[in-house]
């Protein structure tokens, strides 16, 4: 019997924002490159966060219990890359939230840069950038992803570095 074999085909999209931090890098980076960010966004976008495995550095994997109404129920992500030199984490999602309706991958990086109109180093750029690829067949629930995740990060970040300062 002969059959023909489709190649799955793949969407894939991009959304990225930026804010102006009023903190060095180093300190922006101790609370983004870090657990402190789940911590953080605990009882604000989070209703729970466990730590499943790991420290904090590459390999580490959270669950993230969503407050009641945000859409999933919990997903669980994996830091993928800590990069604590060039200040950059990655994390994916690897169960639950939008791998459930046809998602392939789901992943936030996140950068922390100095900023470049700031010499006293007092201040930094916090740059998220969501990726995502999504079945041909779910190519319908693409419209599901926004950047209110990156808003939101940022702004709980924002809102615990200022506080702390």
């Amino acid at each position: 019997m002969n059959t023909l074999h489709q190649p799955i085909t793949k969407m894939f999209g991009t959304l990225s924002e930026e804010a102006e931090v009023k903190v060095p890098a180093s300190k922006a980076w101790a609370l983004y490159g870090t657990l402190e960010l789940a911590k953080a966004a605990a009882g604000k976008m989070l209703e729970a966060v466990d730590v499943e495995e790991g420290d904090g550095g590459a390999g580490t994997i959270l669950k993230l219990t969503l407050l009641p109404g945000l859409g999933f129920k919990y997903y669980k992500e994996k830091f993928t890359k800590v990069d604590n030199e060039n200040k950059v984490k990655e994390t994916e999602i690897v169960e639950g939230g939008f791998l459930d309706i046809g998602f392939i991958l789901y992943r936030i990086r996140i950068e922390i840069k100095e900023n470049p109109n700031d010499d006293t180093g007092s201040s930094c750029v916090v740059k998220l950038t969501l990726e995502y690829e999504v079945k041909e067949e779910a190519a319908a629930n693409a419209s599901l992803v926004t950047n209110a995740p990156l808003l939101a990060l940022l702004s709980v970040g924002s809102e615990h570095l200022l506080k702390s300062n």
